[in-house]
């Protein structure tokens, strides 16, 4: 029983450090991308940055996983999520906002599917040496990737799907706002909807497949 407590608070540890890493990768995408576009606020609010202290969320980054880590502890089954601090953004070329907003969006999750790859490779490395625990965290920092990727390209306010749902239905920015106040209540409804959350866990894992196959092609390669 002790040996599995261990085992447990080993393998929650691990979830929730590729959770920061995912995190801050996602943040720094947007205020990178942002920044390139000339934007000066992410730059100026030091959001341009990996340090993951910046980019932390007392309640999403920090107190909601913790707390569900403690929670699957007698649940069966660790479930894990969580968000980052979100980046400000100012657009301040009116000519070019629409495109701005939607490539310094785009840039978040882009860049946990970078990540993914980067873990991938680092995996099939790390496999193809003996060095299985390593490789382990690798796949488990894969599969969270994944699930901020598929998770924020959802359409509802105001996770990053919805910046693009905002542009193709014409909807205005109050009308957006207003919406966004019940985004956390609509997924957390949607997600414990048996068919919806088996959707989900389908599109994380079928991405998640790509990036293992990379992988083992890379473990392959050096056997």
């Amino acid at each position: 029983m002790h040996h599995d407590i261990l085992m447990y608070i080993k393998e929650g540890g691990l979830f929730y450090i590729a959770l920061l890493i995912a995190v801050t990768m996602h943040e720094f995408g947007h205020a990178y991308a942002a920044d390139k576009l000339g934007d000066p606020l992410p730059r100026l609010e030091g959001r341009v940055t990996l340090n993951p202290i910046a980019h932390m969320d007392f309640l999403g980054t920090f107190l909601l996983p913790v707390i569900m880590i403690a929670l699957s502890f007698s649940g069966g089954g660790l479930i894990l999520f969580g968000w980052g601090k979100p980046v400000r953004v100012s657009l301040p070329n009116p000519k070019t906002r629409a495109r701005d907003d939607m490539l310094s969006t785009a840039a978040g999750p882009a860049a946990n599917i970078f990540l993914a790859l980067v873990f991938g490779i680092i995996a099939g490395v790390l496999a193809a040496f003996g060095l299985e625990s390593a490789a382990y965290f690798c796949v488990t920092a894969i599969l969270v990737n994944c699930m901020l990727f598929i998770i924020n390209i959802l359409p509802i306010p105001p996770l990053d799907g919805s910046h693009f749902l905002k542009y193709l239905t014409g909807m205005s920015e109050e009308a957006y706002m207003k919406l966004a106040r019940w985004g956390i209540v609509i997924f957390l409804v949607l997600i414990n909807i048996r068919a919806f959350s088996a959707f989900l866990d389908f599109l994380i894992k079928g991405l998640a497949s790509v990036f293992l196959m990379v992988s083992n092609t890379v473990a392959n390669m050096l056997t």
